[in-house]
């Protein structure tokens, strides 16, 4: 019986440690093997992602996504994200890498690993014309609509905590939406999708106020990635040397992309 109790012990101890025990890193060799890569693609944020007129994926991360996985010699199957869902679709492996304008931060950081920038954003503050904002701290008693998760909804949660009546909303095209119909004061939001969509409303007299942040995107992996990450950030190094990524950038945006910081 006594030694009947020790297996007994031994095996729920072992069981723990199988339960506590991380899920294995995924590394080059293991997508080589597999020959294919799950990459999380946004396809409501153009020209960063788009649906084309055969409801495919496309755009600036879509291409830049392909085009890595043409480096790997691998088969890229894009996987439709949204905003709120990058981490945890990359966290419950359901996608093996994120191109989808992920901006670089520390808090971020505590979850999911990034690479060098290969992008950036602008982050832009609309309002109505007849609102005086000039400055984060104008925002103060305002409702502010943010797409839930971005950098944007953290920046202003930290920066002016209950000041700001924050309204978050689960994708882009619901953010502009909210500042057109009045369900808010100002958002948030990137600038160029801004300008095009409010550009393309006259009615709602919509404009930019301040540039919120110029925010560098990293190419984003599961944080035991690291031999992953290695390639990842010569990759991106390489198409920006040899002027592969400035020529999707312009391409998409009909300019230069800009200097990107390194890390």
């Amino acid at each position: 019986m006594k030694r009947f109790i020790q297996l007994l012990a031994a095996v729920a101890l072992l069981a723990g440690l199988t339960v506590l025990r991380p899920a294995a890193a995924q590394t080059i060799d293991e997508i080589l093997s597999k020959g294919t890569i799950n990459i999380g693609v946004l396809v409501d944020l153009p020209p960063y992602g788009i649906l084309n007129a055969q409801q495919e994926p496309d755009g600036y991360d879509i291409e830049v996504a392909k085009l890595l996985g043409g480096y790997l010699g691998v088969k890229v199957n894009l996987v439709p994200l949204t905003s709120p869902n990058r981490i945890p679709f990359l966290l419950t492996n359901k996608v093996d890498l994120i191109v989808a304008t992920f901006g670089i931060t520390p808090e971020r950081a505590k979850q999911v690993m990034f690479s060098i920038p290969y992008s950036a954003i602008e982050n832009v503050v609309f309002a109505g014309k007849d609102k005086k904002i000039a400055g984060i701290q104008d925002l103060k008693g305002l409702r502010v609509g943010v797409p839930r998760g971005t950098v944007q909804d953290v920046i202003l949660s930290k920066t002016l905590g209950s000041a700001v009546k924050l309204a978050r909303f689960d994708d882009d095209p619901s953010t502009y939406q909210a500042l057109l119909t009045g369900q808010v004061d100002a958002i948030a939001e990137t600038g160029l999708t801004g300008d095009k969509f409010y550009d393309s409303h006259p009615e709602g007299g919509i404009e930019r106020k301040f540039t919120l942040l110029q925010q560098p995107n990293g190419i984003t992996m599961r944080k035991d990635q690291f031999n992953l990450h290695q390639w990842v950030n010569t990759f991106v190094y390489f198409v920006k040397n040899n002027g592969e990524l400035n020529a999707l950038y312009e391409k998409w945006f009909n300019k230069p992309l800009p200097n990107l910081p390194v890390f």
